[in-house]
């Protein structure tokens, strides 16, 4: 079997307290990202809308231009801030994601922003899968009233270590992301990510042991800490779960950050322990992984 994560890598999900305030925001950021890097993390994720409440109402004031690159400060502080930090941690930093205009399409998107330890930006990815659901009783939303789609599968090489896939959320409830991303020999699949408390209960838990087990891969799920006088309460519960579909760490409900070891040997004692890889039926049914994929916007 290939070798997917090269050497062991320390995660770091960052399950982040975020208020109305940037600044503060980002500056709270920094302080937790720096305490995750001197715990040895080296790869460290923040959660989804980490800048700002998450929200229909509040994407349009909390978004940032990045595009015509490089962003200017005044137009994109986050990025800049983002960048600033990976180069100070001297880690891979995932910044969750952000609430982004393109003035080009007039168009908004959540999106994530993956940064090398030099602050170099590496990989965008904005959420394909826009949250759209009517559970009677318990919670209406509907995304798409503002925000846009993306329109890639994002995968990105981390050098000395191997290669992860970035999705977002909702993304997570789309196997079919996270299939391609294992076939196409990711060892992690990262989602920064605000379930509610009514999907929360449901499903945060089931979907990352779900597409780790049928990928038999890492999952890491990064939640905003719960704030129940916000007009959105985050689920929390970050978590990282192993290859077998086991939870390997968990949060509660408030501001903390979690870690994990991964290395290759569950990877490779999971995958011969249960072979799927050489027991699926592609004379059966399709490789989703060999159709059209788009990695580029």
């Amino acid at each position: 079997m290939a070798t997917l994560l090269k050497r062991p890598l320390k995660l770091a999900l960052v399950q982040l307290a975020t208020g109305s305030d940037k600044s503060a925001n980002l500056s709270r950021a920094r302080s937790r990202v720096l305490e995750a890097a001197q715990h040895g993390a080296s790869l460290i994720v923040l959660p989804e809308c980490f800048n700002s409440p998450y929200g229909c109402q509040y994407f349009p004031k909390y978004a940032e231009t990045l595009l015509p690159f490089p962003p200017s400060k005044e137009k994109a502080p986050s990025f800049h801030a983002l960048s600033d930090l990976a180069k100070e941690a001297n880690a891979y930093l995932l910044g969750g994601s952000i609430p982004e205009y393109e003035t080009s399409t007039k168009k908004y998107f959540n999106t994530s922003l993956m940064f090398n330890p030099k602050g170099e930006l590496i990989a965008t990815h904005r959420k394909v899968h826009l949250f759209d659901i009517d559970i009677p009783g318990k919670i209406t939303f509907k995304e798409s009233e503002i925000l846009s789609p993306g329109n890639k599968l994002t995968l990105v090489e981390l050098p000395g270590y191997g290669k992860i896939a970035i999705a977002i959320c909702y993304d997570i409830r789309f196997p079919e992301l996270a299939m391609i991303a294992a076939r196409k020999h990711c060892f992690l699949l990262l989602y920064p990510g605000a379930f509610n408390l009514t999907t929360g209960a449901l499903h945060w838990s089931l979907q990352a042991r779900a597409r780790a087990m049928d990928n038999q891969v890492y999952v890491g799920l990064c939640s905003p800490a719960r704030d129940m006088e916000a007009s959105y309460n985050a689920w929390g519960h970050s978590m990282v779960v192993d290859p077998n579909a086991g939870v390997m760490t968990e949060a509660g409900e408030n501001e903390e950050i979690v870690y994990a070891d991964l290395s290759e040997d569950k990877i490779q004692e999971t995958r011969k322990g249960i072979p799927l890889r050489g027991q699926r039926r592609f004379d059966v049914y399709p490789d989703v992984s060999e159709g059209k994929v788009k990695f580029d916007e």
